[in-house]
């Protein structure tokens, strides 16, 4: 049987009774926009983020875009930021007329590289923009230091339940943390949904009010926002689907190490690049590297064993078309673009069976 990359079907039926049950109440009380639900969601949300404040917002794209201009971000400011995410990392700052600053990564983690930020010159540089890919919670410990007054907004998107070293929650150690609810993400959403944490109450006020266009009372604005409200439907469904968060993620460790003692059995880990999991890693991604130019090779012959994988990213940043202008060119981040080059993403999902594992590691070993 073919392997799916995600298969949402799979997720825990109690569950899904509870997101339609949830979703259902909203459709007979009609209150669609904001609301009980939102508050309700906001309120059961905070414990997990440590008690920080909690606004839920439209996606994780306007997360990050909402968060930029509680900021104050805006044209002649400079975000520091990674060469390697998902395009909405750097997309974001050039929406709000900033100029985005990319320092390379850091290979086990895929996260900024430390060093690289210390060689990075502070002037003009409102925001510094760190991603936790792939559900590995870096150490901000350095960031924060180099920082020093200038906030730091986490982009949490794929590390909601993760922590840092010092076992502080993704999100709540910088200024802001931004976290998608995209459906395939550990908690997803039925849809587009996100939020922002912030431990600031003069932040989350604010936040509150850019996301319904800056008003202060009924159409009176004290500045401008943006339609950034996450639905009172989104809203009660990842309510009804918080109390299974552990267990999804615990799910995605769970087959994350099943990948890691499958491959060290098979003797792959000497021949491909495998991740660390640990207990703090949420296991968004079980994301390898395949070198020597050997990466899409090994995708085709995984494909037509009919095992789904994918390449999260194939492009770093600075060589997309729509930042030329930066003045970038190939070299100039090597090992986000090594990473470009070599990773692959395989199912990791909750609801992954033994035997599709099993599948997925065998043809990698008559592949590489």
């Amino acid at each position: 049987m073919p392997v799916p990359l995600v298969d949402l079907s799979r997720l825990p039926e109690e569950r899904d009774h509870a997101i339609r049950e949830a979703v259902l109440r909203v459709l007979d009380h009609r209150r669609y926009i904001l609301g009980p639900e939102v508050e309700a969601f906001e309120a059961a949300m905070a414990p997990v983020v440590d008690g920080a404040h909690v606004i839920g917002v439209s996606s994780g794209t306007d997360a990050l875009l909402i968060a930029l201009m509680a900021l104050g971000v805006g044209r002649g400011d400079r975000v520091v930021t990674t060469p390697f995410s998902f395009f909405a990392t750097a997309g974001v700052v050039s929406r709000l007329g900033a100029t985005p600053v990319f320092v390379d990564i850091e290979p086990r983690s895929f996260g900024l590289d430390p060093e690289g930020l210390g060689k990075i010159p502070q002037d003009g540089v409102s925001a510094v923009l760190p991603v936790h890919l792939f559900g590995d919670v870096a150490d901000l410990s350095s960031f924060l230091d180099w920082a020093g007054d200038i906030p730091v907004l986490e982009d949490a998107a794929q590390a909601i339940g993760g922590r840092d070293p010092a076992g502080r929650v993704a999100g709540t150690i910088g200024t802001l943390g931004a976290f998608s609810f995209f459906p395939t993400k550990n908690l997803g959403a039925c849809g587009d949904a996100g939020m922002v944490v912030t431990r600031s109450s003069e932040f989350a006020d604010q936040l509150r009010r850019l996301r319904s266009h800056g008003q202060t009372d009924r159409y009176r604005h004290g500045e401008v926002g943006g339609n950034f409200r996450l639905d009172a439907v989104q809203a009660a469904a990842l309510a009804a689907s918080l109390p299974w968060l552990e267990f999804l993620t615990d799910s995605r460790r769970s087959n994350a190490r099943g990948y890691l003692d499958r491959c060290g059995a098979r003797g792959l880990d000497g021949r491909i690049g495998l991740p660390w999991i640990h207990d703090r890693h949420t296991a968004h991604q079980f994301v390898i590297r395949i070198p020597d130019g050997r990466r899409d090779a090994v995708r085709e012959g995984l494909k037509e064993r009919e095992v789904a994988s994918e390449i999260y990213y194939p492009l770093p940043f600075h060589l997309q078309p729509c930042f030329a202008a930066l003045g970038h060119g190939p070299g100039d981040f090597p090992e986000a673009e090594r990473a470009a080059d070599e990773v692959l993403a395989l199912p990791v999902f909750p609801g992954l069976r033994p035997g599709e594992l099993d599948a997925v590691v065998e043809a990698l070993d008559d592949l590489v």
